[in-house]
């Protein structure tokens, strides 16, 4: 389908301010379905779709670690399982962390070995990564015709 499903956790300092957080729920909103059809309502990672959504809205984000940028670079519909491997941190939270485990070892055909250790290198970067502020780069919203609004301070 697309990419293989990779952990992507979002510095601690960086939790609650994201997408939702700095626009209207109506921009909001339309961003989720312009993705969902784009998409054809199923998940860009393994074509999948969830029971009770079919799919979900990731924000896509890259991270400047010299200059402690979060820039936001797109979005993709994902399944609820591949959305929780993304989040695999809250899904350690909620008691989910081996089955978001076994979804991301299954659908790269890694043994669970494989699936671990991955997990466990992103929660390496995420520790470094949450020692620091980050200045969030939203511009990327103009292209999704999104004004860019002022962000919130993350204090």
């Amino acid at each position: 389908m697309g990419e293989l499903p990779t952990v992507e956790l979002v510095p601690q300092t960086c939790w609650y301010t994201n997408v939702r957080s700095n626009v209207s729920a109506e921009d909001w909103e339309g961003l989720r379905k312009f993705v969902f059809k784009r998409a054809g309502y199923r998940c860009e990672i393994c074509g999948g779709r969830g029971d009770k959504w079919w799919v979900e809205c990731h924000e896509q984000w890259e991270y400047d670690d010299a200059r402690h940028i979060q820039k936001l670079v797109g979005f993709v519909a994902l399944c609820p399982a591949c959305h929780e491997v993304k989040h695999i941190g809250l899904a350690t939270t909620r008691g989910r962390a081996s089955i978001a485990t076994d979804h991301l070892a299954i659908v790269n055909d890694w043994s669970l070995a494989e699936a671990e250790a991955h997990v466990e290198a992103c929660f390496d970067v995420w520790e470094e990564r949450s020692r620091h502020q980050w200045q969030l780069d939203i511009s990327c919203l103009q292209n999704y015709g999104i004004a860019v609004p002022a962000v919130k301070d993350r204090q």
